[in-house]
């Protein structure tokens, strides 16, 4: 599982960013996608953020990729708490 999370200056940047992660994955936050899926589908979302947004980021912007094991723990609350499936970060 991957999670990225985002902070884009550009709207349009930002809207065409968000519309492509939801292709492979859901919103666990405004600017935070959860992706599950196999190694290739992983594969293609980060090389698809390195050779088709990367050169459209801003000095200021900021995405963060975080992969995930099964060795991690997350604790929920508010509204995250009902997801009843685990969440593991590093």
């Amino acid at each position: 599982m991957v999670i990225v999370a985002y902070d884009i200056s550009e709207d349009s940047t930002r809207t065409r960013f968000a519309k492509f992660l939801s292709k492979y994955g859901h919103r666990i936050q405004y600017s935070m996608f959860e992706i599950k899926n196999s190694q290739r589908i992983l594969d293609i979302v980060t090389l698809e953020i390195r050779k088709g947004f990367e050169k459209y980021f801003e000095e200021t912007d900021s995405i963060v990729v975080l992969k995930l094991s099964k060795q991690c723990k997350v604790e929920k609350y508010g509204y995250a708490k009902h997801d009843d499936e685990e969440v593991i970060v590093i």
